[in-house]
């Protein structure tokens, strides 16, 4: 096998890759071999055909395709291992030769990794962003705190009211059709929600537990089922249970039964604290991301729209994992959703170019500055795994080969550029217009 590398514009290159004909040779008779099971030529038993006949019947290039399949994966391989050049990209294939008796010759378009150009990446200027906790934010953890500690009371005694919750059971039609979906039993439904058609919760204010009435509604133009927009309905109801929402006052009993706190005022202060602490740590990952766009924004590189497509491509097939785990099908998932894999590319796109950039000069970065991860930082990290998998730590080590750990020693080199480009950055006040616009 031979390799020859012509670097293209835009860190783009061509690897010519050459494999010798007797390794075609035996690629081709590899492809016979698996082949012939499945081919009948008149005179032989099914299987038996000899290799010369059917070339002679079907052409002398039948096996080719399955001996170019076979050939290339491998030759590829070992072209990656012997050139110099870091490539970035999934390979462009094109078969340049393939004939009997001639070494079998393909070229491989790939991107090569970008050189990064560092601009200004220490002391770089951010807006402050200002953490505090309001009073409006601390009141409103604490409402949904009420709400969530909310009991439920049955009524037996009224009729219905804006705001409660109904058990209701209700039966559709169209000119006296029934429809699909129009029908259903203890239905739950907080009158006033708005779940429901317009006008059609108005309607069951004021009906008593075992009343029926027939609300009649229009649906809208726009309603998702074509055979029902804009058509006039009835639907036959009857409300079986009525139920509201009891939320307990904010004071100082309620601050005792959900927290361990004695007074209403103690427990505002520990959500207060809390609050703050996210807050911290929000501000913190704001000026993370904002100081690496800036050292990205100075620095100059020129990026593969091949390596976008290899990093798209690979956002993809995460996304795809993570549908999976939710028990759908990316196909499921595009026909829910009305998405197709051409919008989900394009939408992904931004972001894999911005992981790219950021990737690339944080590299950088850790080059520039001589950062380098010991073992016992490794062996730190390593442990931090055990403790949250509840493993034992040689069992952690055996689980990682050498890829992985070189792996992790460059994501927390790239981790070590991010702290030091944060802690060296300037945070200034935001600008007074800015100021006033906010406001």
């Amino acid at each position: 096998m031979s390799l020859q590398v012509e670097k293209l514009e835009k860190n783009m290159a061509k690897l010519t890759i050459e494999a010798s004909a007797e390794e075609f040779e035996a690629a081709v008779e590899k492809a016979y071999q698996k082949a012939k099971k499945s081919i009948s030529l008149p005179g032989f038993r099914k299987g038996k055909a000899p290799r010369r006949m059917i070339e002679k019947m079907y052409g002398t290039g039948v096996f080719y395709e399955d001996a170019a399949n076979e050939l290339i994966p491998d030759a590829y391989s070992k072209a990656l291992s012997e050139c110099e050049e870091q490539i970035v990209s999934q390979p462009k294939i094109d078969v340049v030769q393939i004939e009997s008796g001639k070494p079998f010759i393909f070229t491989a378009e790939v991107a090569l990794k970008p050189e990064v150009t560092l601009g200004e990446y220490k002391g770089v200027e951010v807006e402050k962003a200002p953490v505090e906790v309001t009073d409006a934010e601390i009141d409103a953890e604490v409402d949904k705190q009420r709400e969530q500690n909310a009991r439920t009371i049955d009524i037996d005694d009224r009729a219905v009211e804006k705001g409660d919750m109904i058990k209701l059971d209700f039966d559709g039609s169209v000119d006296g059709v029934p429809f699909d979906g129009g029908k259903a039993e203890n239905y739950d439904l907080t009158v006033g929600s708005g779940s429901f058609i317009p006008g059609f919760e108005d309607q069951l204010v004021g009906v008593k537990i075992g009343e029926e009435v027939d609300v009649k509604v229009t649906f809208p133009e726009d309603y998702h089922a074509k055979d029902l927009a804009g058509k006039d309905a009835v639907f036959k109801c009857k409300v079986n249970e009525i139920h509201v929402k009891e939320v307990p006052e904010a004071d100082d009993d309620f601050a005792q039964d959900i927290s361990e706190f004695d007074t209403l005022a103690e427990y505002k202060e520990d959500i207060k604290k809390n609050l703050m602490e996210q807050k911290e740590k929000e501000a913190k990952a704001a000026k993370e991301a904002a100081v690496v766009a800036k050292v990205v924004e100075n620095a100059t590189m020129e990026i593969p729209d091949a390596m976008v497509d290899t990093q798209v491509r690979n956002m993809a097939d995460d996304f795809a994992r993570r549908i999976q785990s939710q028990g759908l099908t990316v196909d499921q998932y595009f026909q829910f959703t009305g998405m197709t894999a051409e919008k989900l590319f394009e939408q992904m796109r931004p972001d894999a170019l911005k992981r790219i950039q950021n990737s690339l000069v944080l590299e950088a970065v850790a080059k520039a500055e001589n950062i380098e991860i010991s073992d016992e930082r490794v062996e730190e990290e390593l442990q931090k795994m055990a403790d949250a998998y509840k493993m034992e730590l040689d069992k952690v080590k055996s689980l990682m080969d050498d890829a992985a750990i070189d792996q992790m020693k460059d994501d927390l080199a790239i981790q070590a550029a991010v702290d030091l480009v944060r802690d060296a950055a300037k945070e200034v006040e935001a600008k007074e217009e800015e100021k006033s616009e906010e406001a």
